[in-house]
C-alpha cells in the first residue's frame, strides 16, 4: 500500500464522527449521477404496483414506517439546530 492511499485512509477515519462523510458523498453523487443520467422516470414505471395486491402491500409498509416517523414539520434534529 502506498503512502498516499494510507494517508487518505487515515484521513477518512478521521472525518468520521457523527456521520459518514464519505458514504454520505458516494451516496449523494450516485444520486446525482442517476438523476442526470434521465432513468427517473422509468425508475418510476418500475417501482409502480403491478397489481391491487402489490398495492395494498405498499401502503400498508408505507403506513407502518409513517407511523414511527416524527410528525411532519417536526424538530428532527437532536441538537435542537
Amino acid at each position: 500500500m502506498s503512502k498516499q492511499n494510507l494517508t487518505s485512509k487515515q484521513n477518512n477515519k478521521a472525518m468520521q464522527g457523527e456521520g459518514n462523510y464519505t458514504a454520505a458523498k458516494e451516496y449523494d453523487d450516485a444520486t446525482t449521477n442517476f438523476v442526470k443520467s434521465g432513468k427517473v422516470g422509468q425508475a418510476v414505471k418500475e417501482a409502480k404496483p403491478k397489481n391491487a395486491q402489490e398495492q395494498k402491500e405498499m401502503l400498508e409498509a408505507e403506513a407502518k414506517g409513517r407511523a414511527r416517523a416524527k410528525p411532519e414539520g417536526a424538530n428532527r434534529n437532536k441538537a435542537g439546530h
